[in-house]
């Protein structure tokens, strides 16, 4: 007798999360594994956020929050809106949840139907498809490869729209790519959807810090947009705050009701002291972002050097986020020994078992022949790794 809901025998693990579990088994038995496959900054929390959890504690904040998050948090969340992204969300539009990811698939749950059509540029974070899959609605995939630079064009979204399509996604900088929309390209995306103010748009925006190009603008800031789109964000990327586990929705004041409902269904208010520390990330110095994405910088103009030594590997230079996606199918159909890599998942687990260095499928973000390298670690394990990776892939034949 099988006593899993089919919702729950539909629904892929995460890949990253895998890998990152084959990683750490590999290390308890004693091998020396690089790890690039988790997508976490490698930096501790500051000690100014630390110290308002501390005195949070002394203070008492050991009680329920309100589901929706502390009204303090969310008139800081309100505030950094304005001050950094030009979009004017109040309060009540605010909702603050169990990190990021709990806010996205909460937007998808309240939101979505069975049936209904979410669009989603691919390559996509490993989630996006299966929280679609959750809300029993249906994935349509719209893949830009590494020839234009992983973005899609308005022409592409035009064409994936049907009267059934019900979201829209974006995530910008993105995860796995690295790629980032400039305004342009956003207020063209938006004049695609121009005529159809039916489809609510999500765009998932976690990683808006970590970006190389001086301006990181929200398809929510683009014209007609405000009114229809939802922007997700939190606290784990920008200051290293991963395990915290914070994250907000900002968007629409219905939307922002539904959520608060669902989320008061089955987990409540998120953390009252993680709260706290997460008032202080937003309203205190900024400096330590700035050190953080400098840093990010560094390794990613590092490791896209390294990159080019890699046989059968093509690039392209990541503007945000951190993260290399090389399109390897140039190691392809070629043997190591009697070992065949025939698939990107075929040489993933080559260069784990025989180079060391975890990394992630392509085809776990939509996008078989590629595949995800974190360089969210420091600079000797870049070089380290990426000199195994070289060699493990000259002995292909």
């Amino acid at each position: 007798m099988n006593r899993i809901s089919s919702r729950l025998q539909a629904l892929s693990p995460s890949a990253t999360l895998a890998m990152s579990q084959k990683s750490a088994e590999l290390k308890a038995q004693g091998v020396d594994v690089i790890n690039m496959s988790v997508g976490e900054p490698d930096f501790n929390t500051p000690e100014f956020v630390k110290e308002a959890a501390k005195r949070a504690i002394d203070d008492n904040y050991s009680h329920y929050s309100p589901v929706p998050g502390y009204m303090s948090l969310r008139q800081a969340v309100s505030r950094k809106m304005s001050r950094e992204n030009g979009l004017e969300f109040a309060p009540e539009q605010v909702v603050v949840g169990n990190g990021a990811k709990q806010e996205l698939c909460n937007v998808i749950l309240a939101t979505v139907n069975p049936g209904d059509e979410v669009v989603i540029p691919t390559p996509a974070w490993v989630s996006y498809v299966e929280m679609v899959k959750l809300a029993e609605g249906t994935p349509v995939t719209v893949y830009a490869g590494v020839e234009q630079d992983f973005k899609v064009t308005p022409e592409q979204l035009k064409a994936a729209l049907t009267p059934r399509t019900r979201v829209v996604m974006f995530n910008s900088p993105s995860n796995p790519t690295g790629s980032v929309y400039t305004r342009g390209e956003l207020e063209a995306l938006a004049a695609a959807l121009a005529d159809r103010p039916d489809i609510i748009v999500i765009s998932d925006e976690i990683y808006e810090h970590i970006n190389y190009c001086g301006e990181v603008v929200s398809i929510a800031g683009m014209p007609g947009m405000p009114e229809r789109t939802v922007v997700i964000n939190g606290v784990s990327k920008a200051y290293a705050m991963t395990g915290w586990r914070i994250g907000y929705m900002a968007g629409p004041t219905d939307i922002a009701k539904a959520v608060t409902k669902l989320q008061g269904q089955y987990t409540s208010g998120a953390s009252s002291i993680a709260q706290k520390a997460t008032e202080a990330a937003l309203d205190g110095p900024q400096d330590c972002v700035e050190e953080m994405r400098k840093a990010f910088e560094r390794r990613r103009d590092l490791i896209v050097e390294l990159a080019k030594e890699i046989p059968g590997w093509r690039c392209n230079v990541p503007q945000g986020a951190f993260y290399l996606f090389p399109e390897v199918s140039g190691c392809l159909g070629k043997k190591a020994g009697e070992r065949e890599i025939a698939t990107s998942s075929d040489y993933v687990m080559y260069l784990l078992e025989e180079a060391h260095v975890a990394c992630v499928d392509g085809g776990a973000f939509c996008a078989p022949g590629y595949m995800r390298l974190s360089y969210a670690t420091s600079d000797d394990n870049i070089r380290e790794a990426m000199r195994r990776i070289k060699e493990a892939t000259d002995r292909l034949r």
